[in-house]
């Protein structure tokens, strides 16, 4: 009895695990499909998300040059003024020479005022096409922006 009684508890086990394994078997046999439309929804977000995500660096950088512009444009107007000074100073010492060809001294100061005046004048050059550069880069960083935009709308519209 005790023999019959252990047998049968075994074959209720056995019954419940194999009921349990074919539960589990057909749960995997008829596991929900995704659509094509879901994955296609999907695809959009990541898209709407990796549009986003550009937007929001693109910002980032503009505001980054829009705050060197002002930094830019004092470098512009300080250099200019140095370089209009070295020139008058290169001017006076010229004068200088002119009226007396052959003092030493007079060519000397001549010849370092030519320099500073030309290192000075090279350095607004320098000033002025770093802010004209930064100037280009915030208006193609700012039709980047838009073109985001506008993607951006066309892509939460659909």
């Amino acid at each position: 009895m005790l023999i019959s009684f252990k047998s049968n508890i075994i074959m209720k086990i056995k019954s419940i695990m194999g009921a349990l394994g074919l539960a589990v078997i057909s749960m995997c046999a008829s596991a929900q499909v995704v659509s094509k439309d879901s994955i296609n929804m999907l695809k959009d977000r990541k898209q709407v998300l990796e549009v986003n995500k550009r937007l929001t660096e693109r910002k980032l950088e503009l505001a980054e040059l829009e705050n060197q512009v002002q930094e830019k444009t004092d470098a512009v107007a300080k250099t200019a003024e140095q370089a209009r000074e070295s020139a008058e100073e290169n001017q006076k010492a010229a004068e200088r020479l002119g009226e007396d060809p052959q003092h030493k001294k007079h060519a000397r100061r001549a010849s370092k005022s030519a320099g500073s005046a030309h290192r000075d004048a090279k350095r607004a050059r320098r000033a002025q096409q770093n802010l004209e550069k930064l100037n280009r880069n915030i208006e193609s960083l700012r039709k980047k922006i838009a073109d985001d935009e506008s993607k951006l709308a066309s892509l939460q519209g659909s």
